[in-house]
């Protein structure tokens, strides 16, 4: 039932269009849609007494109705690190990352949308995570991927049914071949940065945490930020969860110090970032020069009184063997957060307030090196 499904709004300049019918941006920005959905704060939230799912929370989220797209995602638990400090691991999803959360949003959506092929762009965990519940959902899906991804990741879109298009150059490379597929007709373009849905479900994060703490969220939410998803998503929990009378937390966001366009645009007091070389770095999932999103990431992280911290490559990997060693096998992006607030990091950025990571991908089989 498509009639029912909340439209696109952009929130540079206003424009709506029909989620049956939209471009996948704005036609006069080029920018990235927001969703013209807010949950009622009356409706009942009763987790407990949903499915083992993200659909637990169900009227709390823009597809209404009866879903039939699952992998049990979401619920994944919280471990202490430390006094004060909480892991959730999210690296136990179906695919292993927290994109899940997003991806089966957005193949549900598809699913009603009917398209004739599901397209998106990855270096990884986000091609992976659209692939395998694509193919949960009986669409067809094709994932564009740039020159130099492993072996391993794109042997595992296959593996799920997902045509792999690898494309010469780096990961914007990518994305500009999968948003010129994007454009032809029959064709849904799942995006994890564009498309708002998938924000919609990477909000289950906070959902998450705060019936975990029952009923109640930590005083700051960590994130690691590269396009903003997960902290965008748990953005929008944390103002939903405000009109039910939940305190809100602070939200620091990490970034990458070798690619840190948002950071270096707060410091700055700047309200969009300019973008930043491509450099290399171990944490690649938050390595973004230019994220599209990059003015509502800054206004939020300000909202919320939050800041910005930045981690070295030498701190993640410190941080990693760390986790390691606390029987936590994660890949290096997902240390970012606790090389930037855990044992050894600069300062005192928790300054003893209660707070909430999440650890987002799963380590490669072979281990950390010593």
């Amino acid at each position: 039932m498509t009639h029912a499904l909340p439209g696109y709004v952009c929130p540079e300049d206003g424009t709506r269009a029909d989620v049956r019918t939209a471009p996948w941006c704005c036609p006069v920005c080029a920018g990235p849609w927001d969703l013209d959905f807010a949950p009622d704060p009356q409706a009942p939230l009763e987790p407990a007494s949903g499915p083992n799912s993200l659909w637990r929370y169900a009227s709390a989220l823009p597809l209404p109705g009866a879903f039939s797209v699952s992998l049990a995602e979401g619920h994944t638990p919280l471990v202490p690190l430390a006094e004060r400090v909480h892991a959730k691991l999210d690296f136990l999803m179906p695919t292993l990352s927290f994109k899940d959360r997003g991806a089966v949003m957005l193949a549900e959506l598809a699913r009603r949308l009917a398209p004739q092929r599901v397209v998106a762009d990855s270096s990884g965990n986000a091609g992976t995570a659209f692939a395998a519940y694509c193919a949960r959902a009986g669409l067809q899906c094709e994932v564009f991927v740039p020159a130099g991804t492993s072996p391993g990741k794109t042997d595992r879109m296959r593996a799920h049914g997902a045509a792999v298009r690898v494309v010469p150059g780096g990961r914007e490379a990518a994305a500009a071949a999968a948003r010129e597929a994007a454009d032809l007709p029959g064709v849904f373009y799942a995006s994890h940065v564009f498309n708002p849905y998938f924000l919609h479900g990477t909000k289950t994060y906070a959902y998450e945490v705060w019936e975990e703490l029952g009923g109640r969220l930590p005083e700051v939410l960590v994130l690691p930020v590269g396009n903003g998803t997960l902290l965008l998503g748990a953005a929008l929990a944390v103002r939903e969860l405000a009109r039910r009378g939940v305190r809100t937390p602070a939200l620091i966001a990490v970034q990458a110090e070798a690619v840190a366009p948002l950071a270096a645009a707060f410091a700055a007091g700047a309200r969009e970032a300019a973008p930043v070389p491509q450099r290399a770095t171990s944490a690649e999932g938050i390595a973004i020069p230019a994220p599209p999103r990059a003015r509502q990431v800054l206004a939020a992280v300000r909202a919320s009184g939050g800041t910005f911290l930045t981690v070295s490559d030498a701190r993640l990997h410190e941080a990693r063997r760390d986790l390691a060693r606390r029987g936590l096998f994660v890949e290096p992006t997902a240390a970012a957060c606790w090389a930037a607030v855990g044992p050894g990091a600069p300062g005192d950025p928790l300054a003893g307030r209660t707070a909430v990571l999440p650890l987002c991908g799963a380590g490669a089989p072979s281990g950390p090196r010593a």
